[in-house]
């Protein structure tokens, strides 16, 4: 038996150091070659290191959201026989690349023999403090606790069950008439008997502890740097969506291929990006990433088009390459491709680095305006919200107005405010909202 140290190898370019997200081994436990060892996320993606040959797992470095150098110990296992060379020449180049440790402090000089006396002393525990007495308003009586020889309540089933589910005891209720409790007097004596502790809003459940790690912790991050050094400022406008709906209807009427093949469903995000890809051009500052070291915008002729997407790990932005080429159908494929491959795992790096642009959506969740939070180094976001139905005043056939039934949207837009003004921010989402509001304009040459 032989023991071998497998030192994490290079997972990407210009990576230093990787996050330990999961282990799929512990100590103890066999591994076969090209076994699943742990899933370690750098800046760019989450990669899944493998066992390069087979062994009993002995040690292990670190616990999930540990973050080790390329080149540190990942695992030690005990191998049968001797390494292949050229596993053992990779292993030694990743070793190669790991910085020295650091020397270790000398040890503290030892303390006279009268201190370490006075110092090692056994310290009894202190008594746990008495548990708090128990309010009373707030404990409901036990049921069928009426006084011996009470005469017994006359109610319903129903309302025997809900007293039994809301704590109250039948006998303290004053029916209204009759001599039979009803839920009205239910009703009445949880609205006056509140104090007493019936009806209570709910119960208590035990804390958590939960570590923060891995994408969750990569989020927490990128935000907190997003809001510490970028001053954001937002802007709502509302947009009447009613013939962009229409049109929508229409399109995935009729969404069938000439060969036969469906075409995708169409939903609101293809619209609004191919909008938004027509009139960018004229606002070029807002297409736009901001290198604030070097003090450099650099504004992007092509739309590298981010959607903020929600997966069970967190919210990751897949990005839609060159999203201004793209017809409506095209771009309905690419975001149900991008969507699954991010909430599945299997979205590959490039695609979840380089937009110049985000569009994030809570679909009927969006509220009525939001403020989001810029991707870093993007200088914009934009947040369509949910669509209400409200009665507007619009223009008749006689030249004066008439009530009419609309569908509404809020666009709300965040901005750099060291990159984009105010004014370019309104001027584009005005633009944006003339398409949508006209959308034969988006579809025309």
């Amino acid at each position: 038996m032989a023991r071998f140290t497998f030192n994490l190898p290079d997972i990407g370019e210009g990576i230093a150091e990787a996050e330990i997200v999961a282990w799929h081994v512990k100590p103890g436990d066999m591994v076969e070659e090209d076994g699943r060892l742990a899933d370690m996320m750098t800046d760019k993606a989450t990669v899944e290191m493998e066992s390069p040959v087979a062994g009993k797992v002995l040690e292990v470095a670190g616990e999930a959201g540990d973050v080790i150098a390329i080149g540190s110990p990942l695992v030690v296992l005990e191998v049968e026989g001797s390494v292949p060379d050229d596993v053992a020449a990779q292993n030694e180049a990743a070793g190669d690349q790991a910085e020295p440790a650091p020397a270790p402090a000398p040890p503290p000089p030892p303390e006279p023999e009268e201190e370490q006396s006075q110092s090692v002393q056994q310290v009894e525990p202190a008594p746990p403090p008495p548990a708090p007495p128990s309010s009373p308003a707030f404990t409901a009586p036990p049921q069928g606790s009426r006084p011996p020889g009470a005469p017994k309540v006359l109610a319903s089933p129903a309302v025997r069950k809900r007293a039994k589910e809301l704590g109250i005891d039948l006998c303290e209720v004053r029916p209204a008439q009759d001599g039979r409790v009803r839920h009205a007097d239910l009703d009445a004596f949880l609205s006056y008997g509140a104090s007493r502790g019936y009806a209570p809003a709910g119960g208590a459940r035990p804390d958590e502890t939960i570590k923060v790690v891995g994408l969750r912790r990569r989020i927490a991050e990128n935000m907190a740097a997003a809001k510490r050094s970028i001053p954001h400022f937002t802007y709502v406008e509302e947009c009447d969506v009613t013939e962009l709906e229409k049109l929508r209807a229409d399109l995935n009427a009729k969404r069938a291929h000439k060969d036969g093949d469906e075409r995708p469903k169409l939903t609101m995000l293809p619209l609004l990006i191919a909008a938004i890809c027509r009139v960018i051009p004229d606002f070029p500052m807002l297409n736009a990433r901001y290198d604030d070291e070097a003090n450099v915008v650099t504004r992007h002729g092509a739309v590298h088009m981010g959607m903020a997407t929600m997966t069970d790990s967190g919210l990751m932005v897949p990005v839609i390459r060159n999203a201004q080429g793209m017809n409506l159908w095209q771009l309905a494929a690419e975001i149900l491709r991008l969507s699954e491959a991010a909430r599945t795992g299997k979205a590959r790096s490039e695609e979840l680095s380089g937009s110049t642009f985000t569009l994030t959506s809570l679909g009927p969740l969006g509220g009525i305006a939001s403020t989001p939070v810029i991707n870093k180094p993007e200088v914009a976001i934009l947040a369509p919200n949910r669509i209400v139905e409200r009665p507007v005043f619009v223009p008749d056939e006689t030249g004066g107005e008439r009530i009419a039934k609309r569908k509404l949207m809020n666009l709300s837009i965040s901005c750099d405010h060291r990159v984009v003004d105010g004014y370019d921010a309104a001027a584009f989402v005005q633009a944006v909202k003339r398409l949508i509001e006209t959308p034969a304009l988006i579809l025309a040459d």
